[in-house]
């Protein structure tokens, strides 16, 4: 047999960094580059150095959209994973109606953003919508879900919540399926409850898969397009405009391509930053 050369691997990784070259860091550059340019799709592109990125400074947009994307991404983080995860214990055993509950919850997951955005567009709606309906039907006055600057962030989270929750379940229920059982049932015999066992046992060898849920989660959070454009547009004043659909505005809208590209680069590093944040938080839980 021929012996292995230190080369090897690098060849077997190769088609796969060649696509991650051609689809991820040489359009990462030229956004980059980009950045550094005023050009509306029409006139000839313009150097301008760092203008793009102190007029977003200057006008309070950009934070502005952070905050906004921000408080967006822990509201759907944190309600997806305690839904995913709260399910996953409700439907960790067998049988058939467990598994129907399963499939029903993941289903929203694999139905479109677009699909999800239009069903509850409709059942949000002020005047015509279900929930509207059912609020006045008790005597209740219904709440300007989408309208209301108060209201359209967390029906926009909620929409959200409600998609993802199937893949954080999903991910969650194997998570406990891998979980010794003789280890839970050593915790039991030594006297501990339920919830014992669950924050001594359970919880502490689910760190991995809480980590990746988090971090995905994160990502699928700040990338937040679909729901926004259909359900608010940004609005109403600008309460739902996260990082994807500022970018969207400023390039398509306003055909402000090198300012659109400097909020690219931002977006990409706050999301970096904050995936390397998520990371050494969960390595030092675990360290402890």
């Amino acid at each position: 047999m021929k012996p292995s050369r230190r080369s090897d691997p690098w060849w077997l990784l190769s088609p796969t960094l060649l696509l991650l070259f051609v689809f991820f860091v040489f359009p990462l550059g030229v956004l980059f580059k980009d950045s550094f340019y005023a050009w509306d799709l029409i006139t000839p592109a313009r150097y301008v150095g760092l203008a793009n990125y102190r007029a977003l400074s200057r006008s309070g947009e950009l934070w502005h959209t952070f905050l906004t994307t921000l408080s967006l991404s822990t509201l759907i983080v944190i309600g997806s994973m305690v839904a995913g995860l709260a399910l996953a214990l409700l439907l960790d055993r067998p049988g058939r109606w467990i598994a129907f509950l399963r499939g029903a919850v993941f289903s929203a997951y694999v139905v479109s953003w677009v699909s999800v955005a239009l069903l509850f567009l409709w059942m949000l709606d002020a005047d015509a919508g279900i929930f509207a309906h059912l609020l006045r039907a008790i005597g209740v006055d219904s709440p300007n879900f989408l309208g209301d600057p108060r209201c359209a962030p967390w029906a926009v989270a909620g929409i959200s919540i409600w998609k993802i929750t199937g893949y954080a379940l999903v991910l969650f229920l194997a998570g406990l399926q891998d979980v010794p059982p003789s280890v839970l049932e050593a915790a039991e015999l030594d006297g501990a409850s339920s919830r014992q066992r669950f924050l001594t046992v359970t919880w502490p060898l689910l760190r991995p898969t809480t980590l990746f849920v988090a971090t995905t989660s994160l990502i699928a959070s700040f990338q937040l397009f679909d729901v926004v454009r259909v359900v608010t547009q940004g609005g109403p004043v600008r309460s739902t405009t996260v990082f994807v659909y500022a970018i969207y505005e400023q390039l398509f809208l306003d055909l402000r391509v090198g300012r659109a590209s400097a909020e690219a680069v931002v977006f990409f590093l706050v999301l970096l930053a904050l995936t390397a944040l998520n990371f050494a938080v969960f390595r030092e839980k675990e360290a402890v």
